[in-house]
């Protein structure tokens, strides 16, 4: 069945980086878009970013570009988010997601407080 396991989150404080991993199973991970979502407490899912399976049509929502970046490698099976200039508004658990299905992963806590 399909997995998506999320990894890489943590706690770090304003400014630092972190780079989240996705691995996938499960399906032909090379023929689907994917996509980060975000969810703060008290909050609805936030679309973060979407990525083709071309590896070279992404999308962010605003609050996230120029600081994330989105990429895959398709022969990993792996997904990956790459978060720079973290801000304490970015705190919030983030999942990837099979875009246009309702699969999604756990997701991984960050937490960006100083």
């Amino acid at each position: 069945q399909v997995q998506l396991v999320e990894s890489g989150g943590g706690l770090v404080q304003p400014g630092e980086s972190l780079r989240l991993s996705c691995a996938a199973s499960g399906f032909a991970f090379s023929d689907y878009a994917m996509r980060w979502s975000r969810q703060a407490p008290g909050k609805e899912r936030e679309f973060v970013a979407h990525i083709g399976i071309d590896t070279i049509g992404t999308i962010y929502t605003d609050s996230v570009k120029g600081r994330f970046t989105i990429s895959r490698d398709n022969a990993k099976n792996t997904l990956y988010l790459q978060m720079n200039n973290l801000k304490p508004e970015d705190t919030a658990v983030y999942s990837c997601g099979v875009a246009r299905t309702d699969y999604w992963g756990r997701g991984t806590q960050v937490i960006v407080s100083s």
